[in-house]
């Protein structure tokens, strides 16, 4: 696996920094609230076990599943709810934890959703963001990194259900996703 990386962007301990830099801003932000921190599967479960662990008040979790890709290394623009949260979210305060902003249409079609079922507030915490590759502005309130339009992988994020457990963020060579 590691032959396949052209680069590591960040490493463990630039990942570990910044997660508890979030969690200390998010802990400020919601003192005493508990908020329902939402992880959207499968590509942000390593961040959203970090961060919540550096999240020092209370808050509760769940998970969903929502997709726009498929197979591929670029969004088909069509969302699909794979899996939905297990409890009401009517009237409470929302953290949506995702690996990477890229076009911003799944979160996008995510957050309407979630708003009109009668979440009191939604905030948006990515651990990556893709500026070049925005086709639907979606705000970030809590922001890792800015990265530049290459295919990364690592810390949870993959390419065919590979990489996920590489400790770091790296770039994926083009020859691996024939790119």
């Amino acid at each position: 696996m590691k032959n396949d990386i052209k680069e590591i962007l960040f490493t463990e301990e630039q990942l570990a920094d910044k997660v508890a830099e979030l969690g200390a801003r998010i802990t400020a932000d919601y003192r005493g609230k508990n908020p329902l921190v939402v992880s959207v599967l499968k590509g942000s479960y390593v961040f959203m076990a970090d961060l919540t662990r550096k999240i020092d008040t209370a808050c509760n979790v769940d998970f969903m599943v929502v997709s726009s890709y498929g197979q591929g290394t670029k969004t088909s623009g069509e969302v699909q709810i794979i899996k939905d949260i297990g409890q009401k979210i009517e009237g409470r305060d929302l953290i949506i934890v995702e690996d990477i902003l890229d076009s911003g249409v799944t979160l996008s079609y995510l957050m309407k959703v979630l708003q009109a079922r009668g979440a009191n507030s939604i905030r948006l915490c990515t651990l990556l963001s893709k500026p070049e590759r925005h086709r639907v502005e979606v705000p970030i309130d809590y922001l890792g990194f800015e990265i530049p339009d290459e295919f990364v992988v690592g810390y949870g994020l993959d390419y065919a259900e590979k990489y996920r457990n590489l400790p770091y963020i790296g770039i994926l060579k083009p020859e691996v996703y024939g790119g």
